[in-house]
């Protein structure tokens, strides 16, 4: 479905026309209210477009578009409807859009949705699209073709519902063990982070940026990971980013990467930086890293997003939360606004507020040049994207597209193939493969899934092995979203072994963690028969791998400690900074039936040098 409008009365929409003439002629045909609309990315539900959306207390999406002028918006949930029924909302969404007096298209991004991550703040489940491991897993696997074939596939799945923007790449660098966020990230080595992050770069966007391209918003820069304690610049507790080892530069190093394969966005994070040269507010109020780093000395000409909420309070699932105006809460939401556009930010993401820009400019405090020099960068996108020319998406064909087949082979292929194998038994007596008539045990898996890999039995007693799937640890928080951010101590609680412990003295355990977070694994080493860890994979993908119908290929994204006292101890910035690791980056068994528990991988000594010589 393409636009019919005549071009006499919107000359912008020729599309002959060389695309700086037709950002000029729309400018100049805007009013600043339309103007000051293009600056808000704030989030909308898939669901009624007339009603207001209760888990973010925000207005209806009408309202937004006809009453405020905006045209992005950030998709949540949708992971219980059909493409088609995706698609067939955007158009929706888009006929409100043509119906105003400009008829500007909408813009939809999202954050990941191709995984297991279910938290409205950072990514959601992926619902019809193909299944994947989440970036830590596919940095496990190590592979850039399969990266930027990941980010292909995810491209074509996105443009079919009418997703333009990703909200992602995440490549901050995990170099703090309890930070909530590195699930998202390609782990612990900024070479590694730079490399997969531009293969998926290159895939989301194509060979050429244009009508079938998906814009990518990397983040966060100047890279988020090195949090005080580990705690998330999300809440206040969190705000700070400290570099005890002098090591900011090692964080640049993806960002710049990255800016060299063409990404077309940047959001800064929230974070706000402690004892550096930077002024210590957060990094979207920052003018000397927006504009004095990435403009400046990077020469990104990009669009800048901040991140979301930077401006006003909100309450999601009912609970308030101030807004992550860290370093300038004393200052009110306009002037606030007034210091990210001093930055040299575009984009305001999560907030809806135009009225404030407004008086700003009436007031003559930001100048009307200074909105149209970020309004310039923002139509950029509209009209190179095609969305003027195909606002509209093909409803009919979206099924076919997004979660076909192909595409979801390619993503449990993956699943399986990021399984990373730490333990595997004694030399005499390896754990894995499993027998194929085993009568097995487990928990942490739905024993239906079981037809085709073993005799399931219902107690430990009868088993002749025993499948244990975990989350690796986190704390609990006060609200419902705070909990979403997995923090805290990485220990395993005692009740916890003493349970694993008390399985073992049955048959040979096998443990298997989801390491969203580098879990403290020790205890649990020294009870099991073998130990694995994933990134976002199926039951199926994990019997394929421990029953030997799939070798496995996953290698250690990050070291993992010891001990909390090494986690405690260890510089934040620093990569590879705690001591004694009870398995470094890069280890994992990928050959079952050789047993052995190496603690080093491949190059893992070399890189851990390598990274901190960087700094």
């Amino acid at each position: 479905m393409t636009s019919t409008e005549p071009t006499g009365e919107r000359p912008w929409l020729n599309a002959d026309l060389p695309t700086s003439e037709r950002i000029d002629l729309l400018l100049n045909a805007m009013t600043l209210e339309e103007k000051a609309g293009l600056f808000f990315h704030t989030m909308i539900g898939v669901g009624a477009l007339t009603e207001p959306n209760p888990v973010f207390g925000t207005p209806a999406p009408v309202e937004f578009v006809e009453g405020r002028h905006l045209s992005h918006f950030n998709v949540v949930g949708g992971g219980d409807a059909t493409a088609r029924e995706l698609a067939e909302w955007h158009n929706a969404l888009q006929e409100i859009a043509a119906s105003t007096r400009l008829g500007i298209p909408v813009t939809l991004s999202s954050d990941p949705r191709h995984s297991f991550t279910d938290n409205p703040g950072t990514a959601m489940l992926a619902g019809p699209f193909s299944q994947w491991p989440e970036p830590l897993g596919l940095a496990a696997i190590g592979d850039e073709e399969l990266v930027e074939r990941f980010a292909d596939i995810a491209r074509q799945e996105y443009v079919a519902v009418g997703l333009r923007v990703a909200l992602h790449p995440q490549v901050d660098l995990a170099t703090e063990p309890r930070w909530s966020r590195q699930l998202a990230t390609f782990g612990e080595d900024a070479e590694l982070t730079g490399r997969l992050g531009s293969a998926y770069v290159r895939g989301f966007q194509g060979t050429s940026f244009g009508p079938g391209s998906v814009s990518t918003m990397t983040k966060h820069f100047p890279g988020g990971g090195p949090q005080k304690d580990g705690e998330d610049p999300h809440f206040p507790y969190g705000r700070e980013q400290v570099y005890p080892g002098g090591a900011f530069e090692v964080h640049l190093k993806p960002f710049e990467d990255l800016i060299a394969a063409g990404t077309r966005q940047m959001m800064p994070y929230y974070g706000m930086p402690v004892g550096t040269e930077y002024e210590e507010v957060g990094f979207g109020f920052n003018k000397s890293v927006v504009t004095g780093l990435l403009r400046d000395r990077f020469g990104f000409d990009g669009l800048v997003c901040t991140d979301w909420g930077l401006l006003t309070d909100h309450k999601i699932f009912g609970d308030p939360f101030p807004a992550r105006a860290w370093g300038v809460e004393h200052l009110s939401p306009r002037e606030r606004m007034k210091k990210v556009i001093d930055a040299g930010v575009d984009q305001f993401g999560g907030d809806a507020c135009p009225e404030l820009l407004v008086d700003l400019v009436v007031s003559g405090e930001v100048t009307e040049s200074r909105v149209d020099e970020s309004a310039r960068r923002i139509l950029r996108e509209k009209f190179e994207l095609g969305l003027f020319e195909t606002p509209y998406v093909d409803a009919a064909a979206a099924d076919a597209i997004v979660g076909n087949p192909e595409f979801r082979a390619a993503g449990e292929r993956a699943q399986r193939a990021s399984i990373t194998v730490l333990t595997n038994g004694s030399a005499d007596s390896p754990a894995l493969p499993l027998a194929a008539a085993s009568r097995l045990y487990v928990e942490g898996i739905d024993p239906e899934r079981f037809a085709g890999y073993a005799e399931f039995v219902p107690t430990p007693e009868e088993a002749d092995a025993i499948i244990v799937r975990l989350q690796a640890p986190f704390e609990q928080r006060r609200t419902t979203f705070e909990s979403m951010f997995h923090s805290g101590s990485l220990e395993f609680p005692d009740e916890l072994i003493d349970h694993l412990r008390e399985l073992a003295k049955h048959a040979p355990t096998i443990v298997d963690v989801f390491a969203d977070r580098p879990a403290i694994l020790e205890p649990i080493v020294e009870i099991a028969a073998a130990v694995t860890v994933n990134w976002g994979a199926s039951a199926e993908a994990l019997l394929d791998v421990l029953t030997g119908r799939f070798a496995p290929q996953g290698h250690l994204p990050f070291d993992l400690p010891r001990s909390m006292e090494a986690v405690e101890a260890a510089r934040s910035d620093v990569p590879f900074d705690t001591s004694d690791p009870l398995f470094r980056f890069g280890h994992g068994i990928t050959e079952l039936g050789a047993p052995g528990r190496p603690k080093g991988g491949p190059g893992a000594d070399d890189r851990r040098l390598a990274a901190t010589r960087r700094k």
